[in-house]
């Protein structure tokens, strides 16, 4: 009897077709498991040291692992091995284990204690919790001389699947032998499924039932739809294999982005990192729309000098040569929390001092990031375009502006993501020379929903109404102060409100560098005339399924087919 095919929630729209490979489990053992030396219970001192040099072997392993990693997988990597360097949870377990606790119960009371917490913070702390649990299952392990935990050595190319799947274990990944990641926990803006996007591995999270399959069953996992079809028939197969073909396909056009028409709208890539700069610096890609900076700053005891930023800003702009690149400057605080500059008590960080608002607190911070990138201009004769994050008045764009343009700064810009920036947009841009839409921090405080939280996900769609009129009302202000509006939210990588936002006015999308091809195509299939019929009929509709439905009948079937939208 064939096995029922499994839904979740697709991250992307690849698929693939391989065999299951479970990711080994955390180790079970009783809270009082002892510690055996030669066979026989370890005294108290051997049994703290032990623990003790656990903590900082995983943290080490976790430090290499970053330091062979890049972009974002190298950002949560950082994050995790600070975690388990943390001293207030390792001397939680070391108190414990003086006042006589056994150390496997020592440490599963205190990581239970840090993830109650971490989930009433809620936001990223809450996210946080599967790190936290992956570290007590690295420390535990390695405290009883058992197998680390964890994906295992994979022979052919498979399908990796795990209850959840720590950002430690997608980056340890022999990425020739994934074709897949699926999970039973997480959401589609959780770190897996961020690093799957990152990797261009097709991911579907959320899947009920998916430990269950035996190792070695063959699954298709289909990312546009959600789904996880065990020993999928030749049809099927079929399909994925032809998707795949299309993306190649799509790949090897490198024209520049624009209706067919000729409407130009600039197709650019985010980046986090000099690496991943001079790696997506292909031709097709017309530049970068997000270089996220924190990225350099995460993980760090102090912030980065002037030296160092410059020359990693330097490697951005040569990579990228007279191509346009926007960079945004710091975004620390709430889901990306630094050791030097972490607000103390905010009860709430995701509305809190974060973003442009550590110019309150930590003013340097900004100056010396302005000094280096005015730095890397007069280095190479290019001009980066700078924005800064999370700001909410007229007044802040100002005053942003006058402090970047002091240092030297040709073309100053600020986000748009908290909806009073929207609302006030043609204020804001008044001020300055651009702007950029983060649609996922948009959407998360116009819905005044947890963008990390996987069941809220339809709350957090960018087809919403509400998200898109604030969208359509910077837009509209771009359009009448004649100056480029931007998105570099997740939304932009979607090919059909690629059509949307076009029509709306905006004049730039930047995504992943492997979305690219496919919005290309979708822009280049569509006169600039049916892009507004698009805008007018998603702005008209009464719910986000609704929105997508109606644009969606204006593409021709077989294109709908082919990208799977």
């Amino acid at each position: 009897m064939p096995q029922p095919t499994l839904q979740g929630v697709g991250v992307g729209r690849r698929g693939a077709v391989g065999p299951v490979a479970q990711v080994r489990p955390a180790p079970t053992v009783p809270a009082d498991a002892p510690v055996l030396v030669d066979g026989a219970p370890a005294d108290a001192a051997t049994v703290r040291a032990r623990v003790e040099a656990a903590f900082g072997d995983v943290a080490a392993g976790l430090r290499e692992q970053a330091e062979r990693a890049e972009g974002t997988v190298r950002e949560v990597l950082a994050a995790t091995a600070q975690m388990a360097d943390d001293r207030a949870l390792r001397s939680g377990v070391l108190t414990r284990l003086d006042a006589g606790e056994p150390p496997v119960g020592a440490v599963d009371a205190v990581v239970a204690t840090f993830a109650a917490m971490f989930e009433q913070a809620g936001g990223y702390l809450a996210e946080r919790v599967t790190d936290l649990h992956s570290v007590r299952d690295r420390v535990v392990a390695r405290v009883l001389g058992l197998p680390a935990p964890g994906v295992p050595e994979l022979h052919v190319p498979s399908v990796v699947v795990a209850r959840d799947l720590a950002p430690a274990d997608t980056a340890a990944l022999d990425l020739d032998k994934v074709l897949a990641i699926v999970t039973e926990l997480g959401g589609p803006t959780g770190h897996t499924a961020i690093i799957a996007g990152q990797l261009g591995l097709p991911c579907v999270v959320r899947v009920a039932g998916a430990t269950d399959l035996p190792e070695g069953t063959l699954v298709a996992v289909d990312a546009a739809a959600g789904t996880v079809t065990p020993d999928p028939d030749a049809a099927l197969q079929s399909v994925l294999a032809e998707r795949a073909a299309v993306d190649r396909e799509l790949a090897a056009d490198t024209a520049e982005g624009g209706t067919s028409d000729g409407h130009p709208v600039m197709l650019l890539a985010n980046i986090g990192t000099a690496e991943d700069a001079e790696r997506v610096a292909l031709p097709g890609v017309e530049g970068v729309g997000l270089f996220r900076t924190e990225v350099l700053f995460l993980g760090r005891a102090t912030a980065p000098t002037l030296d160092e930023q410059a020359a990693t800003y330097e490697r951005v702009l040569r990579a990228f040569g007279d191509r346009k690149v926007v960079v945004r400057t710091l975004d620390a605080g709430a889901d990306k929390p630094l050791a030097f500059a972490t607000q103390a008590d905010e009860e709430n960080p995701a509305l809190g001092v974060r973003g442009y608002r550590l110019v309150r607190t930590m003013p340097e911070l900004l100056d010396t990031q302005l000094a280096a990138l005015a730095r890397a201009q007069e280095a190479t004769g290019t001009a980066p375009w700078v924005m800064a994050p999370m700001v909410a008045t007229a007044q802040e764009a100002r005053a942003f502006a006058e402090r970047a343009r002091g240092h030297g700064i040709r073309t100053v810009g600020v986000m748009v993501e908290v909806p009073a920036a929207a609302l006030r947009a043609r204020e804001v841009l008044a001020e300055v020379d651009f702007v950029s839409l983060g649609t996922n921090d948009l959407a998360q405080y116009a819905m005044a929903t947890d963008r990390l939280r996987g069941e809220l996900a339809d709350l957090l769609d960018p087809w919403q109404p509400a998200v898109l009129d604030l969208v359509a009302a910077t837009a509209r202000a771009g359009t009448e102060l004649g100056k480029p509006v931007g998105v570099c939210g997740e939304s932009a990588g979607d090919p059909l409100m690629a059509l949307v936002l076009t029509g709306l006015g905006v004049t730039s999308l930047s995504m992943s560098a492997g979305a690219l091809p496919a919005a290309r195509h979708m822009l280049r299939r569509h006169s600039l005339a049916t892009c507004r019929q698009a805008a007018e009929r998603a702005l008209a509709a009464p719910s986000a399924t609704e929105a997508r439905a109606a644009v969606l009948e204006l593409v021709d079937p077989a294109l709908v087919a082919a990208l799977a939208l």
